[in-house]
């Protein structure tokens, strides 16, 4: 009776430490949510640059809108990465319409996760322009662009990370 007793209660305490458990990764679910795209990428720290030029490009507030907005987010890496001096030039004033451009090539509308990406051969961005998706062994593509994280999760939409930022076609 007593190892009855023993084996019930073990279940019931495993029971609740599970129940715990999954609300407390459902709480940190929520609380990844309760931030913006723009404030998620910033959070992040590995976005500076795409930052700077959504500020620059007088973006950020669109993309702290209601949305749903889906952003393929180049890193700090994929900016470095880009001859010397882009970066720099694509931030003056005079150039802010190719930087918006190339910003909105970078976002779809909607909020498209991995797993819908995965069946898309295409993907219309914000700024007209067709990105084009790619699914191999390697991964998935989006133009020469390889996806490194997928399915970020804000508010107001998803992000997943590229490692090279994408040029729409003139």
């Amino acid at each position: 009776m007593l190892r009855k007793f023993q084996r019930t209660l073990q279940v019931v305490l495993f029971m609740q430490l599970a129940l715990i458990a999954s609300q407390a990764s459902a709480g940190h679910h929520a609380k990844a949510e309760k931030k913006d795209i723009v404030d998620t990428a910033v959070a992040a720290g590995q976005f500076t640059t795409l930052a700077a030029a959504l500020d620059a490009a007088g973006l950020v507030d669109t993309l702290k809108g209601k949305g749903p907005f889906t952003v393929f987010a180049p890193t700090d890496a994929a900016f470095a990465a880009l001859p010397e001096g882009t970066v720099e030039n694509l931030l003056k004033p005079e150039n802010r319409d190719q930087l918006v451009a190339i910003l909105t090539y970078h976002v779809v509308p909607g909020k498209v996760k991995a797993k819908d990406v995965v069946k898309l051969d295409q993907a219309t961005t914000v700024n007209g322009s067709d990105v084009t998706i790619s699914v191999a062994d390697s991964g998935v593509r989006i133009d020469n662009a390889k996806v490194l994280k997928t399915d970020i999760y804000a508010t107001n939409g998803v992000i997943h990370v590229i490692d090279a930022v994408i040029l729409p076609q003139s």
